[in-house]
């Protein structure tokens, strides 16, 4: 068996489980948020839809982001 080239022991907190978690949080989360707040919006042209839903996607997904760091700084915390 050969002796694997790379090997890694992580500390401290895993940020592909926290883009991965925050890619899913935001389109399950995100959806829905941006789906209600279009209700109201006056959106004529498919231009505006979709300004609209980058602006509102873009809150949503820094927002996310930062809870889910935080989350996972603060279970890393409590590990130690």
């Amino acid at each position: 068996m050969p002796e694997p080239v790379e090997t890694t022991s992580p500390e401290g907190v895993d940020y592909a489980w926290v883009m991965q978690v925050t890619f899913v949080l935001t389109i399950v989360v995100g959806a829905p948020i941006v789906a209600l707040l279009s209700i109201p919006a006056e959106l004529p042209s498919w231009g505006d839809r979709v300004e609209f839903a980058i602006r509102v996607g873009a809150v949503v997904w820094l927002v996310t982001a930062v809870a889910v760091f935080t989350y996972a700084k603060r279970a890393e915390r409590e590990e130690q």
